[in-house]
């Protein structure tokens, strides 16, 4: 059963990342522009200037945070942030939106409009000081994760109700030739949103509008569904201690004043104890 981990409402709660170090979980009010967490006994945030989507863990310390205007080293206790390279800075119209980093220790990014705009985002590996630029005309970059055995990359594009697989490079983590469709949901209508691969290989998808997290198996059948207590459900992420934990932030956005107060949780951050088992997060070498 899921409950509520943290009562603080999002506008649009995203990008929960379990700090195997720290064993911390932290995560993002995109709208809100804040960075989130909490521990036993402590919530706190961090403000910034700019829209905040999504992180990886350098160290204990510290971590890669990305914005709309780059990707970032930021360190927790301080809250100092140095630039780690630009990302669409000079393009007013988009913000960061899903990401992770891979087992490489490099980091994917996606970006899209602040307003959704058709095909304005992109998708961009940073690693070893590269960014470059994987999946151009995007509209709403999500579902960006890794399987286990480093066979593949799998991302979507939400507006297409696609999720596409990517095979990639051993050595190196690159995309080999061109991704291919791995789960078609138009037909159910779903929207795809965040995901995160377990430690058997299954797909954990969080789709949007309908309350819950998909699992689907490595070859694209459906298993099950966790369900969670508001509508718009937007990435899920495995933590705890023994990483049985489901973590999955949700958001308000989009929701009318009378869905808000029928249903009150939409916006805050659940765990759903035992739910499945997950792999530690990769950490983004610089």
């Amino acid at each position: 059963m899921s409950t509520v981990f943290d009562d603080r409402p999002c506008q649009l709660g995203e990008g929960p990342l379990w700090h195997p170090e720290r064993q911390q979980l932290f995560w993002f009010d995109i709208v809100g522009k804040r960075l989130m967490t909490r521990t036993s006994d402590e919530q706190q945030s961090w403000d910034f200037p700019e829209h905040v989507s999504a992180a990886g863990w350098i160290d204990r310390d510290t971590l890669l945070v990305a914005s709309e205007t780059g990707l970032w080293q930021f360190e927790l206790p301080t809250g100092k942030k140095v630039s780690v390279t630009p990302l669409e800075a000079d393009n007013p119209v988009t913000r960061s939106n899903d990401g992770r980093a891979d087992p490489w220790g490099g980091f994917w990014i996606g970006t899209m409009g602040k307003q959704a705009e058709p095909g304005a985002g992109s998708i961009y590996r940073y690693w070893r000081g590269e960014l470059r630029r994987l999946v151009p005309d995007v509209t709403i970059s999500n579902a960006i994760c890794f399987a286990p055995d480093r066979s593949c990359a799998y991302f979507c594009d939400t507006r297409t109700r696609l999720v596409m697989r990517w095979d990639l490079n051993a050595e190196t983590g690159w995309p080999d030739g061109d991704s291919t469709v791995f789960l078609d949901l138009r037909d159910e209508g779903l929207n795809p949103d965040g995901a995160v691969i377990d430690a058997q290989g299954n797909i954990w998808i969080a789709q949007w509008g309908v309350g819950r997290v998909a699992i689907y198996s490595p070859e694209g059948y459906f298993l099950r569904a966790v369900t969670f207590e508001a509508s718009h459900t937007s990435c899920p992420a495995f933590g705890g201690a023994d990483l049985t934990t489901l973590f999955c932030t949700t958001a308000r956005e989009g929701l009318s004043a009378n869905e808000i107060e029928t249903q009150p949780t939409n916006g805050m951050t659940f765990a759903h104890e035992n739910a499945g088992r997950g792999r530690a997060e990769h950490r983004v070498i610089l």
